[in-house]
């Protein structure tokens, strides 16, 4: 985690402290159905509670695992500093370290997930507004970068957030798949525990019983998990290449908002660099840089292996804390983005009438022209636009093979730009619903 990408409500998820404290409650929920299966003394669980009001002591803990050499080992020895030897000996009864870990580890990427999901909450209610706004303001489509046909920039928005919108679903789902957890035992088998510890413990913590656990909770779940976070740092670029691209000096549709005091360059006063869009294209392959290790995570030595574990320990807080604060700082570049329809029109007429010329094409087939000829005959006049600077609609009305099928008239009506943008309010019905 580097503090520059990081938000307190993410990072705190992911300190010592908080996950000490989610030990604890595991290992307490677990003491209570214990003594209520009769395994352990009512009164050594309730003296577990005792401790409920404790910070636990990280450095003091880092001090005991020097010489365990085993965090749990070193936290539970922590753990009978406050509660007593003798009442804390039934703590972790019948338990392995992996049911505190993975259990621990699945309730942190919960809590993260559930500040992921109201992150995207902020960034669709920012396009939703954007798309709105700018549902008719017109500017060109481009297809490998060239002009192609109209589209309006509400709909560039109107596609964002769907996009979003699904990688939001994905992400519920994501955090359903990793809601287990797991306390049986060694292996598995729930040989030294009873199956009822796991239930308690789980509904105690928000989670679901693991259907079959070995050791470890099953890493199918968790490549799960990064693999949609790794989708929505995609989506994300997809957005910042797009806003990167409109704010190009020689496109200037849009930019990012320019602070009062704010400086683009070291060396050069005039510069108003995209660079908030450009740091998010950047936080987005560090996400995805997650998903090859997570999806490396699942094929363990029978039982388990600890091969996860130190890859676990770094992408967790890194994919979460650095996505968290790019959907942050997306939202807001969303919501301040400063929007030049005026460019947008001068863009797309640079090329005087050009981007029509598919609606001549199909008048001209409609008009009994073969599509061989007809697209001849409009591909000859558009390369006049290209290579001469040429009017497309002046240089149609003055070829004769194109007036013998199309008249002034009907060449006229193909270059009205409503045309383009008559299904706009289908598309958003389809996107928004009924508004």
């Amino acid at each position: 985690m580097i503090p520059r990408y990081a938000r307190p409500e993410m990072t705190d998820i992911w300190e010592p402290a908080t996950k000490f404290r989610i030990w604890y409650e595991i290992e307490a929920h677990a003491c209570d159905a214990q003594a209520e299966l009769g395994v352990i003394p009512k009164e050594n669980a309730e003296a577990v509670w005792t401790a409920k009001d404790v910070v636990f002591d990280v450095a003091r803990i880092d001090e005991i695992e020097a010489v365990t050499k085993h965090d749990v080992i070193a936290f539970l020895t922590h753990l009978a500093e406050h509660v007593g030897a003798d009442q804390a000996r039934f703590v972790h009864q019948g338990m392995t370290s992996s049911d505190v870990l993975d259990t621990c580890l699945n309730v942190q990427l919960m809590r993260a997930a559930d500040l992921l999901i109201a992150d995207m909450d902020k960034l669709l209610a920012a396009l939703k507004r954007r798309a709105f706004e700018h549902k008719d303001t017109v500017r060109i489509g481009r297809s490998h970068g060239i002009h192609a046909e109209p589209t309006t920039m509400g709909l560039t928005f109107a596609r964002f957030y769907a996009e979003m919108e699904r990688g939001r679903r994905r992400l519920l789902a994501a955090r359903e798949e990793i809601a287990t957890g797991a306390i049986s035992g060694a292996v598995g088998t729930f040989a030294n525990i009873d199956p009822a510890v796991e239930e308690h413990v789980c509904r105690q913590m928000g989670l679901k019983p693991e259907t079959i656990s070995t050791q470890v909770i099953p890493r199918d779940r968790h490549a799960m998990f990064f693999a949609t976070l790794g989708v929505i740092a995609s989506s994300m670029e997809n957005i910042a290449i797009e806003i990167r691209h409109m704010q190009r000096t020689e496109v200037l549709e849009a930019e990012e908002f320019f602070s009062k005091g704010q400086k683009g360059s070291s060396a050069m006063p005039h510069k108003r660099n995209p660079v908030l869009t450009e740091n998010l294209t950047g936080l987005a392959r560090l996400v995805r840089m997650t998903v090859v290790p997570a999806m490396e995570n699942v094929a363990l030595w029978h039982e388990r292996d600890i091969s996860h574990s130190s890859v676990e320990r770094g992408i967790a807080p890194d994919a979460t804390v650095t996505l968290d604060f790019a959907l942050n700082r997306l939202a807001g570049v969303i919501d301040k983005l400063v929007i030049y329809p005026e460019n947008m029109l001068a863009n797309m007429n640079k090329f005087k009438g050009l981007v029509m010329s598919q609606r001549v094409l199909l008048a001209l087939t409609q008009a009994g022209v073969s599509r061989e000829d007809a697209y001849r005959l409009v591909q000859r006049n558009a390369m006049k636009v290209w290579e001469q600077g040429k009017d497309f609609k002046e240089e149609l009305l003055a070829d004769p093979e194109v007036t013998a099928a199309l008249s002034p008239a009907e060449i006229e009506e193909k270059f009205d730009l409503g045309y383009h943008t008559k299904h706009v309010d289908t598309i958003f019905a389809r996107v928004f619903g009924a508004e």
